[in-house]
């Protein structure tokens, strides 16, 4: 059974308060210090981090803050930081995650946190991403709060991420560009990009901050819950501000309760004709789009205008991640339009077991539509079989055909 993890946005967000969050729902301290302490080593400031239990208005959850040494205390990064910051670009902070110790899944999660907020700040101030300089969110203690926000999303690894909308503040707030009306550009134009629902709320202050939504952004690949779910655990993140009520971000690992009732699945199909990419270029597309969280990604042969030889793209999204994939095809593929339409499939209940053999484990993907069941072996799953034991896929896929019970 598929599990999810739903970031409820009823408080805004923050860098800090879904680290919190990740840490309260189990996320690895081990990963999460090895990787800051590479860091370390990576950045002038020297700083400690602080875990703690506190609670907000009587609410209990887990504090996340990152102190830099002669520098006063980490206030959840964002346009209202005054103190003076090192100024960064893109480029330079992209050079820094490359030398932290953390997964490769995390390091691309990261960088794309961080572009996400160039792109943004690069659309409000009229400037080349290139020439983006990053202030509050460039320096040390929000390297720490990404960072850590990409080493323990990969650590936790659902199945996909939900986030319905985000309640923002109102008022302004004080930065280096002097006063800006909330939400800050930076915060309007992600959500603006992601098609990132924003509640307004009474609230006087910032609710949502840059790097808060741009994780959100990056992370979310669904933007509705599922009709009914049972809760497996819940986290609690704590702000650093006091909205006169309780500042926190509930984080809730969940799992459907319908999916063998509920057939029927609504999804968008993307689909483009080219015939001016080049294969190499084709190939990096798909990935970038499974990468995203596609369902599926494919090419098929056709014939464009003047009998030009072309290929149709086809891919499968989720609702969410539409406006992503429409730009990742546009910026990575020599077409000019991309065409959307809404589609509902049946699919057939899926759930994920593992098979002994004499040799090692293997993971396998059991599906059913009533009688109808079938067991598929995951493919990464045996390679790395076939890697460890010298043993052709071949002889591991009739072994675990052997293993199987005889409703195959």
């Amino acid at each position: 059974m598929k599990k999810y993890l739903y970031l409820e946005g009823t408080n805004g967000i923050s860098g800090d308060m879904l680290v919190a969050a990740l840490l309260d729902l189990g996320a690895s301290r081990e990963k999460l210090d090895a990787a800051l302490a590479s860091l370390r080593r990576e950045v002038p400031h020297e700083f400690d981090i602080s875990i703690s239990r506190k609670s907000s208005y009587s609410i209990s959850g887990c504090d996340f803050d990152v102190r830099l040494h002669h520098h006063e205390p980490h206030h959840e990064e964002s346009y209202n930081a005054l103190h003076h910051h090192e100024h960064r670009h893109l480029a330079d902070v992209e050079r820094i995650i490359d030398h932290v110790a953390m997964d490769d899944t995390a390091r691309k999660l990261a960088k794309r946190i961080f572009r996400i907020v160039a792109e943004a700040e690069a659309k409000a101030h009229g400037c080349p991403i290139d020439q983006v300089h990053f202030h509050e969110v460039g320096a040390t203690d929000s390297l720490a709060d990404i960072i850590a926000i990409a080493v323990l999303a990969k650590d936790l690894d659902p199945d996909g991420w939900v986030m319905t909308g985000l309640a923002e503040g109102s008022g302004t707030v004080m930065c280096q560009h002097g006063e800006l009306p909330v939400p800050v550009p930076a915060v309007l134009n992600i959500a603006a990009a992601y098609d990132i629902p924003l509640r307004p709320s009474p609230t006087i202050g910032e609710m949502v901050t840059p790097t808060g939504i741009a994780a959100a952004a990056a992370l979310r690949t669904h933007g509705k819950l599922p009709p009914s779910y049972r809760i497996i655990s819940a986290g609690i993140g704590l702000g650093k501000r006091d909205f006169g009520r309780a500042n926190f971000l509930r984080a809730l690992l969940i799992e459907p309760m319908e999916e063998a009732a509920t057939e029927m699945e609504d999804i968008c199909e993307l689909a483009a004709n080219i015939d001016d990419s080049t294969p190499e270029d084709l190939s990096y597309l798909q990935e970038l789009l499974l990468e995203l969280g596609a369902r599926d990604v494919w090419f098929c042969p056709c014939t464009m205008k003047k009998s030009r030889p072309a290929v149709l793209l086809g891919a499968l999204v989720d609702a969410a991640l539409v406006k992503t994939a429409e730009d990742c095809i546009l910026r990575h593929s020599s077409t000019i339009g991309v065409r959307r339409h809404a589609v509902q499939r049946t699919v057939m209940q899926r759930e994920f077991a593992s098979v002994q053999l004499p040799y090692g484990t293997v993971q396998v993907k059991r599906v059913q539509r009533g009688d109808v069941v079938r067991f598929y072996p995951e493919y990464e799953s045996m390679k790395e079989l076939a890697h460890s034991t010298g043993l052709p896929l071949r002889k591991i896929r009739e072994d675990i055909a052997a293993a199987l019970p005889s409703e195959v």
